[in-house]
């Protein structure tokens, strides 16, 4: 709540609170840690898309019980946004996608906050405010559109598009705990090997991973993790991201603690 007050946000209308619902045995974010934040908004929803990798979140009936399970539905309502289908979004200056498909749920929607537990990810390098706003908010349809075309780059293009469909009205919060190397769409992830670090929030999701992105090459135990970075070539989205305008990889960092 500190975090999310220091940005001064001033969020109208009905709320998404977009997050990962996370495989069983995954380290998503538990409701105890967010529910009091997610219930100090009058008309919310945590929203999410189904996937299209094959495990507990492929079917929307699968996806809602899943949430069920993780406590969500005890917290907010929960909406799978592609349960009905998608809908095509312009992606404007990118090299790589032209259409960002995302649920036709979207656009019942005033203002996302875009809710990400930052960790590894054994294709994107990272997961951050980045990869939540783009394949999280991508339909099954626009998560293959994404990783089939240009995928480090193209999340960056997604993203962009969300940002422009909501002319603004759109800020992220990244939770840096349990970093673990592997994404919450692993079932079973392997031990963080980094401690604790923090929350970070920002209206600028570049700015955002990029803060995050830091701190891992600044934390004890992270040569796992850099190395998976590298590897990858995480870095290119926040560069791509900077290119195309979504924001900027030069930040002012500003500490809210006492």
């Amino acid at each position: 709540m500190a975090v999310y007050e220091a940005l001064g946000a001033n969020p109208q209308g009905k709320i998404a609170v977009k997050i990962a619902s996370g495989e069983p045995g995954s380290n998503y974010l538990r409701p105890e840690l967010i529910g009091d934040f997610v219930q100090s908004f009058d008309d919310v929803a945590l929203v999410e898309c189904n996937t299209i990798y094959g495990r507990f979140r492929t079917s929307t009936a699968m996806h809602y019980q899943t949430a069920e399970d993780h406590g969500y539905l005890e917290i907010a309502d929960f909406d799978v946004m592609d349960e009905d289908g998608f809908m095509a979004l312009p992606v404007e200056g990118g090299s790589n996608i032209t259409e960002n498909y995302v649920g036709t749920h979207f656009e019942n929607y005033d203002y996302f906050i875009v809710l990400s537990h930052f960790k590894g990810h054994t294709m994107a390098g990272f997961g951050g405010a980045i990869k939540n706003a783009s394949i999280g908010i991508a339909s099954a349809r626009g998560k293959g559109n994404i990783h089939g075309n240009g995928f480090i780059e193209a999340m960056a293009e997604a993203t962009k598009s969300v940002s422009d469909a909501l002319d603004g009205n759109i800020l992220y919060i990244n939770v840096m705990n349990r970093l673990s190397l592997d994404c919450d769409c692993e079932e079973d992830p392997r031990e963080p090997e980094i401690h604790d670090i923090g929350i970070l929030a920002s209206f600028d999701p570049v700015s955002l991973d990029q803060a995050c992105m830091d701190f891992i090459y600044q934390a004890d135990g992270s040569e796992n993790f850099i190395a998976q970075i590298e590897r990858l070539n995480a870095p290119r989205t926040l560069e791509h991201g900077e290119e195309i305008g979504l924001g900027s990889r030069t930040y002012q960092l500003v500490s809210i603690d006492e």
